[in-house]
């Protein structure tokens, strides 16, 4: 099982989009809301993102909604 954190604000419609693909294909992931958690965003601030979806997939990050790249690193 691959390690998932998705990192996504309250009004962002390709964060949405990304949780609905991750939810289709029954992958498994943490969400963190830059919007209520202040920890988040640093953490997106510190790696030199400035806008979300940004998901962690066993390490390796990916900006927007990449669905290609995505799909390739949880095997899809």
């Amino acid at each position: 099982m691959k390690d998932v954190t998705v990192y996504t604000s309250t009004t962002c419609t390709f964060c949405k989009a990304l949780k609905n693909y991750l939810n289709e294909n029954n992958i498994a992931f943490e969400e963190k809301n830059i919007d209520q958690d202040r920890e988040a965003m640093n953490y997106l601030i510190e790696h030199g993102h400035r806008g979300v979806p940004v998901s962690v997939i066993d390490g390796e990050e990916v900006v927007g909604f990449d669905k290609e790249r995505i799909s390739s690193l949880l095997g899809l």
